[in-house]
């Protein structure tokens, strides 16, 4: 089989009658359309999971353990994120994506049957492990298959597959979990998996299958490959043993948290190229910000629904539609970033969305002021996901900028890796100071008569919104060029 890579595929762009062709031209359409209908399915899930998950979690008496349902998807997408980029390198991205839709869809189907809290976290797990083999091999495709030139217009497409989703997803999920039950979400969702499956993936084997270069048959390579399985073994270790520890608040709990970090540090220290830790210049800072954005954004997010559920009494579907808008002007930012006229000053953009994230995240939680009328939410997270567009796809469009094809595979696992790393350690973060505060005893206030606890979300979100806003320092360390090598 020919393999077309990146350098070949540009080369073929340039033929005469093809120099302007677009994503959406006839060499890219089947293959666009095919892999942002990934997309749609991984938007359609998050935001619809995220909406129902407030009354997942209360009806299976599993609030306290609220955070672990997100986190543990990140968890174990570490792992899927490094074996996947392992994967794509050396064997093609083909077979890392049909595994991870698989176990996306198990996962949801897993969680939607779930009897108790530990069965939907497990599932939610199983899910996470997919997602990361899903995202990654996704990154290699749009490394391989498209043009320097196509690859922000990709990359805003990615973003404009959430749009729909972000709208129809919270009102479908909302409507579904009030009048059906919230397991309906869950189980549903799987059957998007057929279209793009048989869209993407006979373009993907024709455009992008296959290693960039001949298999390494060293032992030294294969002895890489092994350490970098390894470390991402340890890596989802400690970070489930450090957001078992956030949870439990006692003082056992420092064990498996010294334990955790002991494994988690060394590992990642060694999967992210040298230098991150110290935003130095270049990859980096990229791969950095990645995280810094993500992670301070999610770990926000995450917490929404349920504080405009409990503390302001609203139903999932309006508590959703809080969020609705946010798919739109993401995906705004996001073609905004895909403008040629704006390169030049791609750095300056993301320092300005990330301002923009930071002041989001910190206007939400005066919702907890009941003076306050509760669509502050809404215009304040539209803000912050068009701050989101504008730093998320520029940091993917960078990190293939600065890569060689053939570290295509191991740098996008990077850059998820801090993305996923970042939601998990924020996550755990946040969900202890929402543990501590009492947050693990809120119920619905339109239904049950309970305390609020607004320090507990206040304590989530002010924090987050300073990690957002050393996003801002650090994205103005983007220039330069890619640091070789690993931590």
């Amino acid at each position: 089989m020919t393999v077309l890579e990146p350098r070949d595929a540009a080369v073929a762009d340039q033929t005469p009658g093809r120099a302007e062709e677009g994503v959406l031209g006839r060499d890219y359409r089947a293959l666009s359309v095919g892999i942002v209908s990934v997309v749609v399915l991984i938007a359609f899930e998050a935001t619809a999971v995220g909406t129902a998950m407030p009354v997942a979690a209360r009806e299976l008496n599993g609030v306290g353990l609220y955070a672990f349902a997100f986190s543990g998807y990140f968890t174990t997408s570490l792992f899927g994120m490094v074996f996947a980029g392992q994967w794509s390198d050396r064997r093609g991205p083909l077979g890392a994506l049909t595994t991870g839709i698989g176990c996306f869809a198990a996962g949801l189907l897993l969680a939607g049957t779930a009897s108790a809290m530990w069965l939907f976290i497990l599932g939610r797990a199983v899910q996470g492990l997919g997602g990361g083999l899903v995202i990654v091999a996704l990154y290699v495709v749009v490394g391989r298959a498209y043009p320097e030139r196509l690859r922000p217009a990709i990359m805003a497409g990615f973003a404009a597959g959430w749009v729909v989703p972000s709208i129809v997803g919270p009102l479908a999920s909302g409507a579904v979990t009030e009048h059906l039950g919230w397991r309906w979400v869950f189980i549903g969702i799987p059957v998007l998996v057929v279209f793009p499956l048989a869209l993407a993936l006979p373009q993907i084997r024709r455009r992008a299958g296959g290693p960039v270069t001949p298999a390494a048959s060293g032992d030294a390579t294969s002895s890489a490959d092994r350490r970098r399985i390894r470390l991402a073994l340890a890596a989802s270790l400690g970070a489930g043993l450090i957001q078992y520890a956030a949870q439990d608040l006692r003082w056992l709990s420092l064990l498996p948290g010294v334990a955790g970090a002991a494994l988690l540090v060394p590992a990642v220290l060694g999967l992210l190229p040298r230098g991150t830790y110290r935003a130095a210049r270049g990859l980096p800072s990229v791969v950095l910000l990645r995280g810094i954005s993500a992670g301070s954004f999610v770990a926000a997010e995450s917490f929404v629904p349920l504080m405009l559920v409990t503390e302001r009494g609203l139903t999932p579907t309006l508590a959703g539609f809080s969020l609705a808008a946010g798919g739109g002007t993401w995906a705004l930012g996001s073609w905004l970033q895909s403008r040629a006229r704006v390169e030049p000053y791609r750095e300056r953009l993301m320092t300005v969305g990330m301002l923009l994230v930071t002041a989001a995240i910190a206007t939400a939680p005066s919702v907890l002021i009941h003076s306050v009328p509760v669509w502050t939410v809404a215009a304040a997270w539209a803000v912050g996901c068009f701050g989101m567009g504008l730093v998320i796809s520029s940091t993917s469009v960078l990190l293939l900028q600065l890569s060689a094809p053939e570290e295509a595979g191991a740098n996008s696992a990077a850059l998820q890796i801090s993305d996923g790393l970042s939601n998990t350690v924020l996550l755990a973060a946040g969900g202890a100071a929402f543990a501590a505060l009492g947050g693990g005893a809120v119920s619905h206030t339109a239904t049950q008569a309970s305390g609020s606890h607004p320090a507990a979300f206040a304590a989530v979100f002010l924090p987050m919104a300073g990690v957002a806003l050393v996003g801002a320092w650090v994205a103005t360390r983007l220039g330069g060029k890619a640091v070789a090598g690993r931590s």
